[in-house]
């Protein structure tokens, strides 16, 4: 039992690795995964389970500091006024506040009304469209090519449509990317802002779920949590470098159709109760 346990958090672990910064909805992945394998702690501890999809995502974090650590410590030598390290964190700054305001808002609401499989789907769908009406309207022709470059307008548009990742399933990558198409930035780039705003925004909101949760862990919770966590960072060090590849040469339409081919399953799932509502 204790096995199986530990298993189906390295499952869990994959699946965050994998979706965490593709445009598809790690969340939205993993609370579909999660029916699906029954993943539950003995006597079903809700709150370590909660806490475990937090902590996991703090490894794939992990893994874009390092990818970009070149970048990352370089920027920080940099911070000084006028500098262009301090200019990226001041952007990347004004990015995340807006989605940090309206999650500390509203974030008992998304909790309660949200994360379920219905809207999940629902938004895997509507992210989907959005995804093929954005790119095709806008991705074309845009000039800003590096992050460095992104202007203060550019970084509150992108961080207003980090707002849309509030509903679970929206996913935070595609609702950046499509920030990004709409500012001008090219595929690259706002991939690679996104990787960005990321560190602070996760961060941010992990330790604001950590510091609600108070939990004694048994050995096994231990161990499973440990397994998770690296499984989620080993898995995204692969995925990160290959997506960023891949966007050099294509675009991201097949990420939508895949969403809007998920989202469909799972409604029917639901509605014929494979999985829970």
């Amino acid at each position: 039992m204790e096995l199986i346990f530990i298993i189906k958090a390295a499952i869990i672990g994959v699946v965050e690795g994998i979706t965490e910064f593709l445009p598809i909805s790690s969340t939205g992945h993993m609370i579909m995964v999660g029916d699906l394998i029954n993943f539950k702690a003995p006597t079903y501890d809700k709150a370590y389970i909660n806490m475990f999809e937090i902590v996991i995502q703090l490894g794939a974090i992990l893994a874009i500091v390092v990818l970009y650590w070149d970048k990352i410590f370089n920027s920080l030598k940099n911070i000084k006024p006028g500098k262009w390290g301090f200019k990226l964190w001041v952007i990347i700054l004004i990015a995340f506040l807006p989605s940090a305001v309206l999650g500390v808002i509203f974030n008992n609401l998304i909790q309660e009304k949200l994360f379920n499989s219905i809207t999940v789907a629902s938004a895997l769908i509507v992210g989907g469209v959005l995804m093929i009406y954005m790119e095709n309207k806008y991705r074309r022709g845009n000039s800003t090519k590096n992050i460095e470059d992104v202007n203060i307008f550019q970084a509150f548009k992108i961080g207003c449509f980090q707002c849309l990742a509030l509903w679970p399933g929206m996913s935070r990558s595609a609702s950046t990317i499509m920030g990004g198409w709409i500012s001008g930035l090219t595929n690259v780039a706002a991939a690679e802002f996104s990787f960005f705003l990321a560190i602070p925004t996760m961060i941010a909101a992990s330790g604001w779920s950590l510091i609600k949760v108070k939990i004694d862990m048994s050995i096994m919770q231990v161990i499973a949590l440990s397994v998770g966590f690296i499984v989620s960072f080993l898995v995204a060090l692969v995925v990160v470098e290959k997506f960023m590849n891949f966007l050099k040469r294509k675009p991201m339409r097949v990420f939508a159709i895949y969403r809007i081919f998920i989202g469909i399953i799972v409604l029917i799932l639901t509605v014929t109760k494979v999985i829970s509502v």
